[in-house]
């Protein structure tokens, strides 16, 4: 039976990327990054193939060219993308050995604004892959089967990339590291909160009380 499958993929945004890379026709903000990598175990212990990644990205090319592969800010529990909270389009991309590579563009929706405000308060960002299938025990890992249908790109947050974990040797390392990442993310959840709360009550009036 398919299911909604989403899966996370680290996604480093520079300031300087905000700065130089900029659309031609609108000068809204174009970023690049990896989207997803092919062949391994992610981060959720889910294993895509290439053969599957090459025939989504080229039914995914015509979404591209017909201006709709849009994402949203977070991932709602959705099989379409909803209007309101989109905040960028994608806007071409390329194989780079396992790795495929985005170019987005970050729109100036509400979410949009929140997204690059996010970034250039150097707030870790993840790319998320959203889609509908099935999948298979084998061995370790769980194998997306040929069922499997990309439905957009999102934005969101603590990427769940396994190549982004260090693996101390000792256990007191492994809690101290624990606590940190704990730490961090915390400042990053407060953070992103100041933002929103500055951009949605920039006009005199807050509809949103209960961040702080």
């Amino acid at each position: 039976m398919k299911k909604l499958l989403i899966d996370v993929h680290q996604f480093s945004i520079s300031k300087q990327q905000l700065i130089e890379g900029k659309s031609p026709t609108s000068g809204n903000p174009i970023v690049e990054g990896p989207l997803a990598t092919v062949e391994i175990k992610n981060g959720n212990g889910r294993y895509y193939s290439r053969e599957l990644w090459e025939r989504e990205m080229e039914k995914y090319q015509q979404i591209i060219e017909n201006n709709n592969a849009m994402g949203e800010l977070d991932h709602p529990d959705s099989q379409v993308v909803n209007l309101k909270n989109v905040s960028h389009i994608i806007r071409g991309f390329e194989w780079d050995g396992n790795d495929i590579i985005g170019k987005i563009e970050i729109l100036p929706t509400t979410s949009g604004n929140i997204l690059k405000a996010l970034v250039e308060n150097n707030v870790t960002v993840g790319v998320s892959s959203r889609g509908m299938g099935s999948l298979k025990q084998v061995g370790e890992i769980m194998e997306v089967q040929d069922d499997f249908e990309l439905l957009c790109w999102d934005f969101v947050s603590n990427p769940s990339n396994s190549n982004s974990w260090m693996r101390p040797s000792t256990q007191r390392a492994v809690a101290e590291s624990l606590i940190e990442s704990k730490s961090s993310n915390i400042k990053n959840y407060e953070m992103a909160n100041k933002i929103i709360t500055e951009i949605l009550c920039s006009k005199g009036q807050c509809p949103i009380d209960y961040i702080k």
